[in-house]
């Protein structure tokens, strides 16, 4: 099989990577064109200095690293290594940062890659230029290495060569040529070269080869500073390239590796150096290449004072050379992979470090080949996942810019992204502002973690207060609009939900065969499904409201599920499918006094058998026309009442005036997480994403299986016998032992899964955690341990739901 002509635009790591993993699959009919020569072809590899640290808060991009190591270390090149494992070593200065190791430690574990905590004697037995007095401790992976980018890329040059693939070199991209919205070709200064698909993998010249199918690149190339020592004496005679393993020390923004008698010394402590993709020049402009400009030296004054105080041995020695080299940046530190939404044909693999680049070469030849990736759950870096806003000059630079900043930050989960905000408020925010909100960023929205104006509930109440990490960004004011929620009534602002539309005589049929559940019911009928992708895996999960025949309003993730639907619409225009997240809000009103609120505001009956558990419909809350939907993600009576923006504030305030003297408050995100753990509603996400299936998931019950057709229907049916292992229930007693997401479960020394979501029950009283762990450990009753930090922290298998199980309070 030949498969469909395919042009990728870039001979870099990621390039060569995507042409040896596609071919190897059986798509030979391949060229790859890149402006520079062969193999060192001017861009961010060429210069890269190829260490290759594993270790990530995000289980995919350790995943994809890993897969790079294991992929470099089978190559060579006449017998030169592509991959120097000589382990990583990150060291700690400050106690802060001797207890991030231990975080990061758990991630490390939580993946399943073999890591290590040392003493501070241990790491200078690995690593003996290291000051003994200026260290802590330290975290070894033994597999980390360092990456010779070049040689990688000659050595799946020749690979993918051999299996026919043409590399062009010396070949500049002038357009990619499209016809009637799908690519036809490439147009290089030689000539055209016709393609059924392109792919980008221009790195740094990412942006502007997009921007010739009108596409909107979220990416900045930033100058990185990278310094090499001349020779140091404490090294001489040392003939391999790499005996030390590669080091981080993080608390300077600082990275080291060994060549020979000297070291490279890497930083990210500098000012941002943002620089246009347009303005890189060429590779016949370029003094050296065109990634690499002039060294600053007074950008680095900083930085070779640190390293002579780390080690010692550098003081003997000069910094002889030093670049400042670019390298690409995005808004969320994320990869760019998928397929234009606006250009069929047109797909991206951008934004990749050396680091991660094999593993991305092969996710993106099996997502071309197979039309979907089994091999790595890839929604954190889908192209298509942005908001309009996130795709604003402005935002992009400053996001870029702080990501460049932060590489070496310990970072909070909950830690906002900083400016530009605000950029997206609710029509609640005044009245929000009014309540003392605090806020916490989502998808660009302000939304509340909790009110001041509450502090004075918390008196009076048992609140544990958690462990001084957990504590960040949290109240005790979270734990008593918990509670007060389950005892009388609170308004949640749930306007950040993305909201979308489908409409059209084909909207039934349509739905019908993207979701798990039946969703062509009653005008009325409110659905709780998935969205599948044809392995079998979760894409979302989405809850579907059947407001009139042709007409359904869709609760949605994000801008991934909006994609999705769009990819999907047939050709002949009877569905159409808008977000209309931007003209509406909505409020939760939520507590066992919310009929009590509700009822006396309007005409509609809104009694039980009025509007049942997930029913909706429309009518009126005073003089508010809303749409009112009968479920409840806090496990309690009450509706999420959707209004046009302009009349958001009306509806606020109207409800408000109904619950206050009932005793009702405004809640926000915090105690809402809380109260949907009790209840056990999992988050796509954080709890589920597309390597994970329902079954797996607890998710099954929304899969109907006796209905028609659906995207992913074969799969499950092969996958439902054999689950291996489930999202579980966790509760831990300790009420100061809250962990906080992605720590290892241990099944006595052995690592066995990892948490997803966490927070502090403040019904049931105890600490809960939601984990993926073996099946046969997934039993009521089952101790584990989690480990945090430096603790073990004791845990036990629950049933759920931990709340309501009968579910009386929310059919009440």
């Amino acid at each position: 099989m030949a498969g469909p002509r395919v042009v990728i635009i870039g001979a870099g790591v990621v390039g060569a990577a995507l042409a040896d993993e596609i071919s190897a699959r059986g798509w030979t009919e391949v060229t790859v064109v890149d402006q520079g020569p062969l193999p060192a072809t001017g861009g961010s590899s060429s210069h890269a200095p190829g260490l290759v640290f594993q270790t990530n808060p995000s289980k995919t991009m350790t995943e994809l690293a890993r897969y790079t190591v294991e992929k470099f270390c089978s190559l060579d090149v006449d017998g030169k290594p592509c991959f120097l494992q000589v382990g990583g070593l990150e060291v700690a200065t400050t106690p802060e940062r001797l207890a991030e190791l231990h975080r990061r430690h758990g991630w490390i574990t939580s993946w399943g890659i073999e890591a290590r905590l040392l003493t501070a004697d241990e790491c200078v037995e690995q690593h003996p230029l290291v000051d003994r007095d200026k260290i802590l401790g330290g975290l070894l992976v033994p597999t980390d290495g360092l990456a010779k980018a070049v040689l990688a890329v000659e050595a799946q040059i020749r690979r993918a060569t051999g299996r026919g693939v043409r590399f062009l070199a010396r070949h500049e991209v002038l357009d990619v040529r499209q016809s009637e919205g799908r690519v036809t070709g490439v147009l290089t200064d030689q000539g055209e070269i016709p393609a059924d698909v392109v792919v980008c993998c221009a790195g740094i010249w990412g942006p502007k080869i997009a921007r010739m199918v009108g596409m909107n690149l979220p990416l900045t190339p930033l100058a990185h500073q990278l310094a090499w020592t001349g020779p140091i004496p404490a090294l001489a005679g040392q003939t391999e390239e790499a005996v030390r393993p590669i080091l981080r020390h993080q608390d300077a923004d600082l990275y080291y590796r060994d060549r020979f008698d000297g070291i490279g010394i890497g930083y990210y402590g500098h000012r941002p150096m943002p620089v246009s993709a347009d303005d890189i020049l060429s590779v016949d402009e370029a003094e050296e290449m065109p990634s690499v400009l002039k060294f600053t030296e007074e950008d680095f004054e900083d930085a070779w004072t640190e390293t002579r105080s780390l080690l010692p041995a550098t003081r003997e020695a000069k910094v002889e050379e030093g670049i400042n080299g670019l390298f690409s940046f995005t808004t969320d530190g994320y990869p760019l992979l998928g397929e234009s939404q606006d250009v069929k044909g047109f797909w991206v693999a951008e934004a990749v470090w050396v680091t991660h680049s094999a593993g991305v070469g092969r996710a993106v030849a099996e997502w071309l080949v197979d039309g979907y990736c089994s091999s790595f759950d890839l929604h954190e870096c889908d192209v298509n996942r942005f908001e309009p806003h996130q795709l604003s000059p402005e935002y992009v630079l400053a996001r870029d810019c702080r990501n460049f900043v932060e590489v070496y930050d310990i970072l909070h989960p909950l830690q906002p992204s900083g400016e530009p905000r605000p950029i997206r408020t609710s029509p609640f925010y005044a009245r929000q502002q009014e309540h003392g909100a605090f806020f916490l960023e989502a998808n660009g929205w302000e939304r509340p973690q909790w009110y001041e104006s509450n502090a004075h509930l918390v008196e009076g109440r048992s609140i544990p207060t958690p462990n001084d990490w957990a504590a960040q960004y949290w109240s005790p004011i979270v734990g008593a609009e918990a509670q007060v929620t389950r005892e009388t009534v609170a308004l949640y602002d749930m306007t950040a939900l993305k909201r979308l539309e489908v409409s059209g005589p084909g909207a039934a049929d349509f739905l019908e065969g993207l979701v798990t559940g039946k969703v062509a019911k009653s005008v009325g009928s409110v659905t709780y499904t998935l969205l599948l992708d044809h392995d079998g895996g979760i894409r979302s999960d989405i809850t579907v409201a059947r407001l009139a025949r042709d007409l359904f309003q869709v609760g949605a993730n994000g801008n991934l599920d909006l994609d999705w639907f769009t990819r999907h619409l047939p050709a002949d225009g009877t569905v159409q499918v808008r977000d209309i997240t931007a003209g509406t809000c909505c409020i939760g009103l939520w507590g066992p006094l919310a009929r009590k609120v509700l009822q006396p505001l309007t005409d509609e009956d809104f009694s039980g058998d009025g509007l049942k558990y997930f029913r909706a419909k429309r009518a009126h809350i005073g003089s508010v026309p809303v749409t009112a939907m009968r479920l409840s993600y806090v496990g309690e009576l009450g509706w999420e009442l959707y209004t046009t923006a302009d009349l958001g504030q009306k509806l606020w305030d109207t409800l408000w005036a109904a619950a206050e003297p009932l005793g009702g408050i405004v809640a926000g995100r915090g105690a809402f997480n809380s109260l949907r753990l009790e209840k056990g509603y999992r988050s796509f996400g954080t709890d589920m994403t597309y390597e994970h299936d329902p079954y797996e998931a607890g998710v099954g019950f929304a899969v109907k299986l006796d209905k028609g057709d659906f995207i992913g229907k074969a799969a499950l049916e092969r996958r439902k016998a054999d689950v291996r292992r489930k999202l579980t229930c966790l509760t831990i007693d300790d009420p100061h032992s809250v962990v906080m997401g992605k720590e290892p479960v241990y099944d006595g020394d052995h690592a066995v899964g990892y948490v997803t979501s966490a927070a502090y029950g403040y019904t049931i009283g105890k600490g809960i955690a939601y984990a993926w762990l073996p099946a046969e450990l997934a039993t009521p009753g089952t101790t584990v341990h989690i480990g945090y930090f430096d603790q073990r922290v004791e845990a036990v298998v629950a049933e759920e739901p931990l709340f309501d199980p009968t579910m009386s309070r929310l059919r009440g």
